[in-house]
C-alpha cells in the first residue's frame, strides 16, 4: 500500500487519570489510550481519507501488540514498525485539570530512555516507503536519544532523496529530555530547514522568545510555512506573503490530548486534496486552516487521542453547522 504521508516517531499509551483535577500521587486509577503524536497524525489522516504509514519502534510485549493492532485496525501502513526484543513499549501518565487540559506526569517508574521507541534502528528503515510519499511528519522527542536520532537523520535523508516534504510539529515535552538548554539548541537546529513547521505558542516562546508568527519567521529564514496553535484562542499562520489568524471553534472540551495532532492531520489532508500551492492564496489558505482547526476541535470533545478523532463526514457536518 502506498502512503501519501509517513509519520515518524513514537507510539505509546497515554494513561489518563480517571480522577480529574487530582495530582499524580492522588490518582487512584488510570485508563490507557493509544497515542503518541506521529501515530495520532497517521490515524487521523486515514480516518479523513488520506493514506498514511507509521515508522517507529515498540516493544515485543502486549502493549506493543495492542498498538500495532490499533494501527492495523484503522488502516495505517505498518511496514515501518520495528519490534525491540527487550525494551518495553512506552506508557505515559497524564493528569487532567477540571477544564480538560492535561499535564504529563511521568513514565510509571521507568527512565525516559528505557523504552523501545528510543531504539528505532536507522538500518531497518524501508526506503521503499519514501518512493511515492509526499510528506514526512515528525516531532522532536526522539532527538533526545542517540539511536532514534540517527534513525531520524536517515529518514530525513531519504525524504530529501525522494522529494518528500517534511512537516515538523515540535511537540516539546521536557520530561523526555535530560537538559533543557541542550534540547533547545538541538530542536532549533532540527527545524531550521523544515518545509512546514507547527509550534504551540508555548513552544514559540520557549524557542524564539515571541508568540508572533511573523517574528518567528524572521528567525527562521529557511522555513517559509509556519503555523502557531493557541488552544482555545485559535491559531496563526504565515505562508510566505499570506499571513492570518483563525479563531477556535467553541466546543465542549473533554480532553485536549491529541487535539494538535488532529489539527496536523486535518491540515495535511487538505494539502493532499488541494496541493501545497493552495497556501499561497489567502482564501484557500484560510479554508485549509479552518478545516485543520475543525479536526483539532472535534478531537478535543472526547477522551483519548486516536479514539476521539473524527472522520471526513463528521468534519463536514461540523463545518456545515458552524456555518
Amino acid at each position: 500500500m502506498t502512503s501519501n504521508v509517513l509519520c515518524l516517531g513514537e507510539i505509546l499509551f497515554d494513561c489518563l487519570a480517571d480522577q480529574v483535577g487530582k495530582p499524580y500521587d492522588e490518582v487512584d486509577s488510570w485508563t490507557p489510550y493509544p497515542g503518541g503524536a506521529p501515530a495520532n497524525v497517521a490515524c487521523g489522516l486515514v480516518k479523513l481519507g488520506t493514506p498514511a504509514g507509521f515508522i517507529g519502534c515498540v516493544g515485543n510485549d502486549e502493549p506493543g501488540d495492542k498498538l500495532v493492532q490499533v494501527l492495523n485496525d484503522v488502516g495505517v501502513e505498518i511496514t515501518g514498525i520495528q519490534r525491540h526484543p527487550e525494551a518495553p513499549t512506552r506508557q505515559v501518565y497524564v493528569v487532567r485539570s477540571e477544564e480538560g487540559d492535561r499535564e504529563f506526569a511521568g513514565f510509571g517508574g521507568f527512565d525516559s530512555a528505557d523504552f523501545a521507541d528510543t531504539r528505532l534502528d536507522a538500518g531497518q528503515i524501508p526506503e521503499s516507503l519514501f518512493v511515492e510519499a509526499e510528506y514526512l511528519v515528525m516531532g522532536t522527542l526522539e532527538l533526545a536519544y542517540p539511536q532514534s536520532q540517527q534513525a531520524i537523520a536517515r529518514c530525513r535523508e531519504l525524504a530529501q532523496q525522494h522529494g518528500v516534504q517534511v512537516l515538523i510539529d515540535v511537540n516539546w515535552r521536557p520530561v523526555f529530555w535530560q537538559d533543557v538548554e541542550s534540547a533547545k539548541a538541538m530542536i532549533r537546529k532540527a527545524i531550521t530547514d523544515a518545509d512546514l513547521l507547527k509550534l504551540s505558542e508555548e513552544e514559540a516562546d520557549f524557542l524564539f522568545n515571541t508568540q508572533v508568527v511573523t517574528e518567528v519567521v524572521t528567525q527562521l529564514p529557511g522555513v517559509s510555512k509556519l503555523m502557531i496553535t493557541r488552544g482555545d484562542r485559535g491559531c496563526s499562520y504565515c505562508f510566505g506573503d499570506v499571513v492570518g489568524n483563525i479563531e477556535a471553534f467553541p466546543v465542549t472540551v473533554q480532553d485536549t490530548t491529541g487535539a494538535g495532532d488532529g489539527f496536523v492531520a486535518g491540515f495535511l489532508h487538505q494539502l493532499q486534496k488541494h496541493g501545497v500551492d493552495a497556501l499561497h492564496d489567502p482564501e484557500n489558505a484560510r479554508t485549509v486552516m479552518i478545516y485543520a482547526s475543525a479536526v483539532g476541535a472535534l478531537t478535543a470533545t472526547k477522551p483519548g487521542a486516536i479514539a476521539a478523532q473524527p472522520n471526513a463526514d463528521e468534519v463536514r457536518e461540523f463545518l456545515r453547522q458552524q456555518a
